[in-house]
């Protein structure tokens, strides 16, 4: 009865989150909350064993971080510094801003760089009078294929990085990069070739970009200096975890904290709060606690035994399997839920008898993450850009977008299952 109720309760909420009819946060709290009324689990259960604190307080970390560097204007000079740097050359553009888009969800995050840059080339494009699609869908692309890169990129690969101790930034960086770059570079020629004949450079309107000056939206203050040093010295730490053994979290946070005190008499730590993304970080705890009802009773448990019963326990069937079934399910629906409900499965593996299933990981971190660019609710960034969208009236269809997210998303787990197959399955294969 009690495995029944908590099913009911997680698919009803998955129904709501994906019609986005009622906010998705308070879906997921509600959820949660029905379940500690109910007895599932009790509030001590949620609070210690259920709710991942360290990866909510590494996105609020890394969202003050953000947010006060904002302020500074870095990131709009640097887009538009861009733009004159190409001559306003459409095509350039659209290159330039993908490779920017890729390596600032790499190093940051994926929906903090789609925020900070989706606006300003909103203004680049109005200016030069080129159409937003074939921008807004690199950018997509962009973040969620170069999130993938890295542990702290994409939501999905913060919560396996915080789950698996031993996968570090280098870690993610050394095993996905590579097969991330090929795919990067397999979007890029496509996107160019295919919208090259839209992309259409106009003399006038390149005339006014170069007439913009990328270093009045500075902030002339020590804050700049600041905000640059900080964040930087936060991701070298991330990089360096290995090494001097201080957990991403603590890290992280000690970034915020610092970079807060520093700035505080020209940026007060109120105004910083109200620009943190409160409601991404209450989806999380309300994912974390319909997650937990399932592990509470059994469910987990179950569909772990499923899958070893129907892969045999056989690493490389289980690897690719589950590269394709995340792939495919995080299409439909959002990827974030998706892997919260896996990690658990995945570690119940290791008590069917395999040894080492770090396999199963890269193939959830690469399911999960391209599976994302299938659909506008695939990922937290796409759902991100097509609100910005929205409010600049350049909506974004639902069905224009699945015409070109699902054979990207084929195109990637084809590659992603020839890089697994190579990589980690001959080897185990041949014993090596």
């Amino acid at each position: 009865m009690g495995a029944t109720f908590a099913i009911s309760v997680f698919v009803i909420c998955y129904m709501f989150i994906i019609s986005e009819k009622i906010n998705q946060a308070l879906i997921a709290l509600a959820g949660g909350t029905l379940l500690l009324l109910t007895k599932v689990y009790s509030l001590e259960d949620a609070l210690n064993n259920y709710i991942d604190w360290e990866t909510i307080a590494l996105l609020f970390s890394m969202m003050v971080l953000v947010s006060i560097t904002k302020k500074t204007g870095i990131f709009s000079f640097i887009a538009i510094y861009f733009a004159q740097r190409v001559n306003g050359n459409p095509v350039a553009l659209l290159v330039g801003m993908a490779i920017l888009t890729a390596v600032g969800s790499a190093l940051l995050d994926n929906v903090t760089t789609v925020l900070l840059f989706v606006p300003v080339m909103f203004t680049i494009t109005n200016m030069l009078h080129l159409p937003t699609f074939p921008y807004l869908l690199t950018i997509i692309f962009s973040a969620n294929i170069g999130g993938t890169a890295t542990l702290i990129g994409d939501p999905p690969n913060i919560m396996i990085g915080q789950a698996v101790e031993h996968l570090t930034f280098l870690s993610f960086l050394n095993h996905l990069g590579p097969i991330v770059l090929i795919i990067f570079i397999s979007m890029l020629i496509f996107v160019s070739h295919h919208f090259k004949k839209q992309l259409i450079m106009q003399t006038r309107s390149v005339n006014e970009l170069h007439h913009m000056k990328p270093a009045s939206y500075l902030k002339k203050s020590p804050m700049i200096y600041q905000s640059i040093v900080v964040l930087s010295l936060t991701i070298i730490g991330f990089i360096l975890h290995p090494i001097i053994h201080v957990d991403l979290t603590t890290v992280a946070v000690s970034g915020a904290i610092l970079l807060l005190l520093l700035t505080e008499k020209e940026l007060a730590t109120e105004k910083v709060f109200q620009e943190v993304e409160w409601i991404t970080l209450f989806f999380f705890i309300g994912l974390f606690m319909l997650v937990g009802g399932l592990q509470e009773v059994g469910v987990i448990d179950e569909l772990a035994s499923y899958i070893i019963w129907a892969t045999s326990g056989d690493l490389p069937l289980t690897a690719l399997l589950l590269l394709w079934v995340s792939g495919i399910i995080s299409q439909i629906i959002n990827n974030i839920p998706f892997v919260a409900a896996m990690i658990p499965v995945i570690k119940e593996f290791q008590t069917y008898g395999m040894a080492d299933v770090d396999p199963l990981w890269w193939s959830l971190a690469l399911g999960a993450c391209l599976g994302g660019n299938g659909s506008l609710i695939g990922a937290s960034a796409n759902v991100v850009v097509a609100g910005l969208a929205e409010g600049e009236n350049k909506a974004i269809s639902f069905f224009q977008f699945l015409k070109y997210g699902v054979p990207l998303v084929l195109f990637s787990l084809v590659v992603c299952t020839i890089y697994v197959y190579i990589r980690y399955l001959l080897p185990f294969l041949h014993g090596l």
